[in-house]
């Protein structure tokens, strides 16, 4: 198999031409978010802030406290979300996988819901703020808690097992029981914790602030870096297990290196957005299909791109600008993902599938 497309030179060409363009893309749309939504900033003012111009307080004051932190979010989580699905798909040979698919949303969700469901019933939310985790703080360490200790089951398990399936089997239980817990959870919780609970769930890029930011974009970065190194590794896998051990790749440690940084991309975002769903299982096809190629030497950077343009466009529409509508973004990604779905389904080609030959 080719897996940098029919023709090389045609290839190249490609790449050429679409990564400048999509990085104006994500350029435009990164300015266009931090301008449009309920209160719509001017163009003229936005340049005024760069060059340190007067503009009315309201807006400089919308612009650096809530837009800018909301659209560096959506960019690095969009990339995560984005790159941590291409890994899966890769890893399981799946074309339907989703950077979720070994039970990190759950467990993340599950130690959100210990902290905001069992706050008032059991004190389980005193025991954060005995550390001094108070607020959003409280359930972005929750979250980040409940993912890792799923992964390090998940890590546990699988040192003890060959099979690919019986890890995605192990992942999809490990979610059952998750959300039964937490089904559990909310019948005893009371309405007001329902209520918070359940706008986590809806996911958002306005929650995290600018003293977490350096925390999330630094563990994103890692995990990005952690990816890039990894090309060579998974552009092997595409060609099966059995040949990527005869190229002599150590398939344990690729595949412990591969979950941990899935986790790591997914539990993070998760912990400091929500879960947020589709972007890690459609954006990779769209990718795919864009470049005509299943080298990861140009998806892995193609997905973080892609991914933040994805994310900048459903946040824009989310906040329907002009308004003081705010829509659950989960739901805009739905009805972005979910079509990218069934065309992969019902007419996904070589390298819309993007793990057969």
């Amino acid at each position: 198999m080719n897996i940098s497309g029919s023709d090389n030179g045609d290839s190249m060409k490609r790449i050429a031409v679409l990564i400048p363009v999509i990085l104006g893309v994500l350029i435009i749309l990164f300015i266009l978010d931090l301008l449009a939504g309920s209160v719509n900033i001017p163009i003229e003012a936005f340049f005024k802030m760069l060059t340190g111009g007067e503009v009315k307080e309201t807006w400089l004051n919308i612009f650096w406290d809530w837009r800018l932190p909301k659209a560096i979010t959506a960019v690095f989580a969009g990339g995560a979300l984005a790159l941590a699905g291409l890994l899966m798909q890769t890893f399981f040979r799946n074309p339907l996988a989703d950077p979720y698919i070994l039970g990190i949303s759950s467990g993340a969700s599950l130690g959100v819901a210990l902290v905001m469901l069992s706050a008032g019933a059991m004190g389980a939310g005193a025991i954060f703020a005995t550390f001094g985790f108070i607020g959003d703080l409280s359930i972005s360490v929750a979250a980040i808690i409940g993912s890792f200790a799923v992964l390090a089951l998940i890590l546990a398990i699988s040192s003890k097992i060959q099979s690919n399936i019986t890890i995605l089997i192990l992942g999809i239980m490990v979610s059952y029981i998750s959300s039964a817990l937490v089904t559990i959870l909310l019948q005893f919780s009371d309405e007001s914790s329902m209520h918070s609970y359940t706008a986590w769930t809806f996911g958002s890029f306005s929650g995290v602030t600018w003293g977490q930011i350096p925390i999330m974009t630094c563990l994103l970065l890692f995990g990005f870096i952690l990816s890039i190194c990894s090309v060579k590794s998974l552009n092997a896998l595409l060609l099966g297990e059995q040949y990527a051990e005869s190229l002599g790749m150590n398939y344990r440690r690729t595949r412990t290196i591969i979950i941990t940084n899935t986790a790591l991309m997914a539990g993070v975002v998760t912990a400091f957005c929500g879960p947020i769903g589709f972007l890690g299982i459609a954006v990779p096809h769209l990718c795919r299909a864009l470049f005509v190629t299943a080298d990861h030497r140009i998806l892995v950077p193609a997905c973080i791109i892609v991914g933040g343009i994805i994310s900048l466009c459903t946040d824009i529409i989310s906040h329907l600008p002009g308004t003081d509508i705010v829509l659950p973004l989960n739901a805009i990604t739905a009805l972005f993902g979910a079509p990218v779905v069934i065309w992969v389904i019902v007419r996904g080609t070589k390298f819309g599938r993007g793990v057969t030959t």
